[in-house]
């Protein structure tokens, strides 16, 4: 059975969590507290991390059968590719490449947000920009049903967590509305929410650390 670990949080293994689930893949789902602030201690993880034979020792990882991953896109990729969900045409794959780093921005934004020290200060200026990367998705998705055309791909997966952490942090979000919603809602009532509302087992929280 593949093991896929991470933190005992949402971050960065949600997606991926959300990808095995629909996929109907086995797999271990191997958890590692880290202690509370202020030393926020990471010796189970740190114990462990060079036992694994992990060219790049790092969370989240995926062993399955002799293949050893990290990097959470890297780990989308490879389960994807065995279920043929990166894109069928050349301009469906483009499409995938592209929002898949685009996405990795908003998350990163987002995170060094959440991760700060300076959250209280740097939130508005945060929300201040949060429209128009709203919008720029909206636009990109237009009127398919899922963002590289007609078929789920991984990215989608992504875009869900993503846009569902940012709906949770502005419930109110006039940008989240419209084709967003209903792709957020699309996602949430078909076979890609095994692991959300309707899923087989729970999904760690907090979103992040805080």
């Amino acid at each position: 059975m593949a093991v896929l670990g991470y933190w005992d949080i949402r971050g960065l293994a949600h997606a991926i969590r959300l990808l095995l689930e629909y996929t109907e893949t086995p797999y271990e789902d191997k958890l590692y507290s880290c202690g509370e602030a202020p030393d926020y201690d990471k010796s189970q993880w740190i114990n462990e991390k060079e036992k694994l034979g992990l060219d790049f020792p790092n969370l989240p990882y995926f062993i399955d059968g002799p293949t050893k991953l990290t990097q959470s896109n890297a780990i989308l990729r490879y389960i994807a590719r065995k279920h043929n969900m990166c894109g069928e045409t050349e301009e469906e794959k483009q499409r995938v490449d592209l929002l898949e780093n685009q996405l990795m921005d908003l998350r990163m934004s987002f995170a060094r947000l959440c991760y700060s020290p300076d959250f209280e200060k740097l939130k508005p200026a945060y929300l201040e920009q949060l429209p128009q990367k709203l919008q720029e998705l909206s636009r990109f998705l237009g009127s398919r049903p899922w963002f590289a055309g007609q078929k789920i791909t991984f990215v989608d997966f992504l875009a869900y967590d993503v846009l569902d952490q940012q709906r949770m942090f502005v419930p109110e979000c006039p940008e989240l509305k419209g084709n967003l919603a209903r792709f957020l809602q699309r996602f949430e009532v078909g076979r890609a929410g095994t692991g959300t509302a309707r899923g087989h087992r729970p999904v760690p929280a907090p979103s992040d650390s805080r």
